[in-house]
Formats: structure tokens, sequence, C-alpha cells
């Protein structure tokens, strides 16, 4: 008896379990007119693509608005970003940025690509 409910506390234990990042629990940042290069995206491209994309690597590099622009303009920045994780190409490669985060890099090209 001591048993089942041992193994049922196990068990419920287990179905209660949560998964939930911090990046969930995050506000979504909220943004009042135009999306600019240096108030809105630079801060999402140094917390998630700098790492792998600093000057000197192999990878192009997306430390200045020049290099983002161009990013956005000539490469497939926009489609991999908006992959979801596991496929092929997404990026960043630890896993999708959260989608509000996404969609102010959008807005931004909406925007014009204003750099301040």
């Amino acid at each position: 008896m001591k048993k089942y409910i041992y193994l049922s506390g196990i068990i419920l234990s287990l179905y209660s379990c949560e998964s939930t990042t911090y990046e969930s629990l995050e506000e979504p940042e909220v943004i009042v007119g135009k999306v600019t290069y240096t108030t809105n995206v630079k801060p999402i491209i140094d917390a998630n693509c700098i790492a792998c994309h600093a000057s000197g690597s192999r990878l192009r590099p997306l430390e200045t608005y020049a290099e983002v622009k161009d990013a956005l303009l000539n490469s497939d920045l926009l489609e991999r970003i908006q992959q979801q994780n596991g496929t092929p190409g997404q990026m960043p490669k630890a896993g999708r940025m959260p989608q509000d985060k996404i969609n102010t890099i959008l807005q931004w090209n909406t925007d014009g690509l204003l750099e301040n």
C-alpha cells in the first residue's frame, strides 16, 4: 500500500512540473513611435548575435548599424531569425529569440531601418 501511495506522489509531482524560461516571464517590450537601430535593435543584436557574429569570427559581423542593415537587406537574416528551433539555418543557434524581439527587428525594417 505504501508503495502505491509513494508511486502516486511521484507521478503527480512529475505531472505538475512546469517548463517556464526566464524569457517567457519577461514583459514584452512596448515601443512607442518608430523603431530605431540604436535604441531598439542594437540591444537585441548584442544580446543574441554578437557572441558568434563579432569582428574576427568566420561569420558575418553584426556589430555596427551598417553591418546589421546590410545583413538584413542582402542576406536571409529576417528568414533565419523567424525559423523555429531545430530548423536548419535557424538563428540564433542557441534558440529562437522571443517573438517580441523578432517583431522589433521586423518593425525596424518596416519603419525604414532608421539608425537613431
